[in-house]
């Protein structure tokens, strides 16, 4: 069959069925000298290879993306990430940044949160709002959503440890609104794997973790059927020091893992496949990155295909949300980091990304202000909205630098899935410290060749300048933290306290047993039990993880 041939074919089938269901923003895409935009480029003669590793857009392998029509037809979501202070600070950001035309949530926890403490655990002192939001009970969710609709809004939350407890809360809160929880949608991270490689949020073992996610894709498989169970995440890989193909390597090892904890468990892979998304780095080298985005989406088609079997193209997509690297971003000459995320961003939409944050130009002194936040934002919208990149589908298609940097990237990052397999999988290659190492041993180098002024870092070791800090600054008020220990007391005086020892009781049990504890967790929290109630519950069953030194 010619590449004619399988155009036409193409356009009958796959790009038809999308246009019934979502038409193109314009009916004609131009340049500014009037010449139409193609929908797609392709050879005119393509070789054996070309279906193989490139295809149709909408199509197996993917590689050209997961929509047959991709940008033309709709943006890709953009979810800035945010949360500070209390949940009715945090409330005001984010009607702020959906005012200012964001398309989606994207919240930010406090460190208590994501290691599953309250506000008013001893533990929790001085860290109450600082890096994300204070959430311990369900009020403090209701108050984070105040007068914005869960069925009408996309919300992906950064949370991992206790993802199925923030998933409950949110649950509730939506039924509290009148929603269907069957038409919310969103993404929890909910990747413990990388937690224990790169990030360090993890409370419990391994074991009972993998239970804990496993029961979230069972559960939203049957009730929550368009939540994005886990967000699989590069990102924390790639900011603490790793190179492209490892991040790509260990993201796609660890989704490994969760596919066959999945099973074991009894999970059918075509019932929970589709509600899998990743979560990628976009960092400086902007060609390198479009061709890291392109394999990784080829590498995991093939896998959920060829490996696992599955029959659904639902389940052979990877669907991916994008953040620019926060590990670049310089605290001299900070304005400069507007023009490194623009290069990143850019690097994410020409690899076609599903969703994308953008990080603040200020990120690197403290928590970014209401005006780099805009800032941030508009990049994303001057690419989408002036910079003519989203009227075509994967417009480097068919460099000759791009398809050889994506050839390479898979080729390496399929050689360090062979080794990750023969030491038994992620989590064994994790307990042996394989990833950690490998990662470290990168970071290292990397950072030895700034040193040596190999690797220039604008403002840091070249082109330095005397400056005087002008940027606004945001801080949080440490009377936050008396406010919410004040709120959980009176939580706790007025609940019914029987009820909570009831539920508590039962919970121990079902953390011995094997029930999935979703239903009981939602039960828990529309009862006022606290998150580090519930975390506290379970580490007197299963234990805490301790990390050992390698």
């Amino acid at each position: 069959m010619t590449i004619n041939e399988q155009y036409k074919k193409w356009q009958e089938n796959t790009l038809k069925k999308s246009l019934d269901k979502f038409k193109e923003r314009k009916e004609r895409f131009e340049y500014s000298s009037g010449l139409e935009v193609p929908r797609l480029s392709f050879p005119p003669e393509a070789d054996s290879a070309y279906e193989e590793k490139l295809g149709f857009p909408g199509e197996y392998p993917y590689t050209r993306g997961v929509q047959p029509t991709m940008y033309r037809s709709r943006f890709w979501t953009m979810r800035q990430y945010a949360g500070f202070s209390t949940a009715e600070e945090s409330n005001k950001r984010y009607r702020y940044l959906l005012a200012q035309g964001q398309t989606g949530l994207s919240v930010a926890f406090d460190l208590p949160t994501q290691i599953g403490y309250d506000a008013d655990d001893p533990i929790a002192q001085g860290e109450v709002g600082k890096v994300g939001v204070s959430i311990s009970s369900i009020h403090d969710m209701m108050q984070l959503y105040d007068q914005i609709p869960l069925d009408k809004v996309s919300t992906s939350m950064t949370i991992n440890a206790p993802a199925g407890v923030l998933l409950a809360m949110y649950i509730a809160v939506a039924k509290r609104q009148g929603a269907d929880m069957r038409q919310l949608r969103g993404t929890i991270q909910n990747d413990i794997l990388k937690e224990y490689v790169a990030r360090g949020t993890y409370i419990f073992p391994p074991a009972p973790s993998m239970r804990l996610i496993t029961d979230i894709f069972s559960f939203c498989a049957k009730e929550v059927p368009y939540w994005n169970t886990i967000s699989i995440s590069g990102y924390h890989i790639r900011e603490a020091g790793s190179t492209a193909v490892q991040e790509v390597a260990f993201t796609l090892a660890n989704g490994i893992a969760y596919v066959e904890a999945a099973l074991k468990a009894g999970l059918d892979i075509d019932s929970f496949a589709g509600q899998l998304s990743f979560f990628f780095n976009a960092h400086n080298n902007l060609l390198e990155e479009v061709a890291k985005f392109r394999a990784a989406r080829r590498m995991w088609a093939k896998i959920m295909r060829e490996r696992f079997k599955a029959q659904k193209p639902a389940s052979w997509q990877l669907r991916f949300h994008t953040q620019t690297a926060g590990s670049t971003l310089t605290a001299q000459q900070p304005e400069n980091n507007v023009v490194r995320v623009t290069l990143q961003a850019l690097s994410a939409v020409l690899g076609g990304t599903q969703s994308l944050h953008t990080n603040s130009m200020d990120e690197a002194l403290w928590l970014p202000t209401e005006k780099s936040v805009r800032v941030a934002l508009r990049t994303q919208q001057i690419i989408a909205y002036e910079s003519g990149v989203a009227d075509s589908i994967d417009p480097l298609a068919g460099s000759y630098l791009i398809e050889h940097l994506t050839d390479e990237i898979e080729k390496g990052a399929l050689d360090y899935i062979t080794k990750v397999d023969e030491m038994g999988g992620a989590l064994q290659s994790i307990e042996r410290g394989f990833m950690q190492n490998e990662i470290q041993n990168a970071a290292y180098a990397a950072q030895q060749e700034i040193e040596r002024k190999e690797q220039i870092v604008v403002g840091v070791n070249q082109f330095q300048v005397k400056e005087e800090m002008t940027l606004e600054r945001l801080s949080v008020d440490p009377a936050i933290e008396l406010g919410q220990r004040e709120r959980l007391k009176e939580l706790r005086e007025r609940r019914n306290k029987e009820r909570v020892t009831e539920l508590l009781g039962k919970l121990v049990d079902a953390a011995k047993g094997t029930d999935n504890l979703m239903p009981l967790f939602i039960e828990c929290v529309e009862n006022d039990i606290t998150l580090g109630e519930i975390c506290n519950t379970l580490r007197g069953v299963w234990g805490e993880y301790v990390a050992e030194g390698f």
